[in-house]
């Protein structure tokens, strides 16, 4: 739900400002989408962690600087293309979401991380000059998957 919120903002900040200006809140807000979460999840009653001395619990440190280090291929990809921004982003978001089958034991993180990828792949590939239908997909993308996740995560709990 946090990096769905941080996605539509993005989103709309790229459609009725600029592009420059959604990729801005993207990058920037994307910093607090961990906080985000904690706050949801607390508001929610939910645990915030996985339980102390849970073997994934390492996994799940090395996972959170994946993602911004993988930020310079996006850079990358942008100088060559700007409209290929939201695109790389979401390939690299996709991969950034494939440990969290293990960590988390949820496969769905799997079709998640399948579906960012590879819509990822066929609007920079296939769609050009559209960069902001990447930013609205990835967030209505993730705003489902937040309410199919949590559906599934309490059907896990019986």
């Amino acid at each position: 739900m946090a990096s769905s919120i941080v996605w539509f903002l993005s989103a709309i900040g790229a459609t009725w400002v600029s592009l420059k200006v959604g990729a801005l809140i993207v990058l920037v807000g994307g910093t607090f989408i961990y906080p985000l979460s904690q706050l949801i999840l607390r508001m929610m009653g939910r645990p915030t962690s996985l339980p102390k001395g849970h073997p994934m619990n390492a996994l799940g440190m090395q996972v959170a600087f994946v993602l911004p280090l993988m930020l310079p291929v996006v850079y990358g990809a942008t100088m060559y293309r700007h409209d290929w921004f939201y695109p790389a982003l979401m390939i690299v978001l996709g991969a950034h979401y494939l440990p969290f089958m293990f960590s988390y034991g949820m496969k769905l993180f799997g079709a998640l991380a399948g579906v960012l990828i590879g819509v990822g792949v066929v609007l920079g590939m296939r769609v050009p000059n559209r960069p902001l239908v990447g930013a609205w997909t990835t967030a209505v993308v993730l705003l489902v998957f937040a309410f199919v996740g949590r559906h599934a995560g309490l059907a896990e709990e019986g």
